[in-house]
């Protein structure tokens, strides 16, 4: 009869549908699990170059293009001297990013330069924007990072070798030379950000309270006194 052959069409239709959102459906989940891997600590670059205007009024997440741009914006000459390590922690963070070179802008990558001192050391710290690889100019470092998992990673490293620290966890260098030490640390960010870890608690600003950091430091509000007054 014409109803059931009515009824037949629209069941074969609907079936069609369902199965052409069930197509959509899985190409969807299939473009989302390629993607997830290419995911990064910057925003994709959506032109050739945008040197930063570091200038310009207007704050995002990121730095607008400047109008003019030359060869000059690409180039950063800071790293080929030693820095100075004169002082409490015995190291120097020369760093080569967005803020101090501008050519970098939406590219994601930065470089620094850091020196050490006998003894000296780049205090624990994280970046939570970026991974960051270290190349050993010269000296003999002690290295390492903990996990989440509180499990500690260490190696001792010398001139020629390399050493990566995941991103966001904290990590340390210190020199156990007995003389200078160097490396060359890149970052898979423009803006890697560093939080160091004694600086942040008894550095803030406000301050920390004091009875907060006795408490999770299991010590009495004195000794976390003393610590801060270190810090001033």
């Amino acid at each position: 009869s014409i109803a059931a052959r009515s009824q037949e069409a629209l069941n074969h239709a609907l079936f069609v549908m369902a199965r052409v959102q069930l197509w959509v459906a899985a190409a969807c989940a299939v473009v989302l699990a390629l993607a997830a891997p290419s995911l990064a600590g910057d925003p994709d670059m959506l032109q050739d170059v945008c040197v930063a205007d570091l200038a310009s009024p207007v704050k995002l997440n990121g730095f607008p293009c400047k109008a003019n741009v030359t060869a000059d914006d690409f180039f950063f000459a800071g790293l080929k001297n030693p820095g100075n390590t004169n002082n409490p922690a015995g190291s120097n963070v020369t760093a080569a990013n967005v803020q101090s070179f501008p050519g970098v802008n939406t590219q994601g990558v930065s470089i620094a330069r850091i020196d050490y001192a006998p003894g000296g050391q780049n205090p624990p710290h994280t970046h939570p924007r970026a991974t960051e690889i270290i190349f050993v100019l010269e000296g003999v470092l002690e290295v390492g990072f903990i996990t989440t998992a509180n499990k500690l990673f260490t190696k001792t490293v010398t001139a020629g070798e390399v050493f990566v620290f995941p991103r966001g966890l904290v990590h340390f260098q210190q020199n156990r030379g007995h003389g200078p030490a160097a490396v060359i640390a890149a970052f898979n960010s423009q803006l890697q950000g560093t939080q160091a870890i004694a600086a942040t608690l008894f550095a803030a600003a406000p301050p920390v309270p004091s009875d907060v950091l006795a408490k999770a430091f299991r010590v009495d509000v004195p000794q976390v006194d003393a610590i801060k007054a270190k810090f001033k």
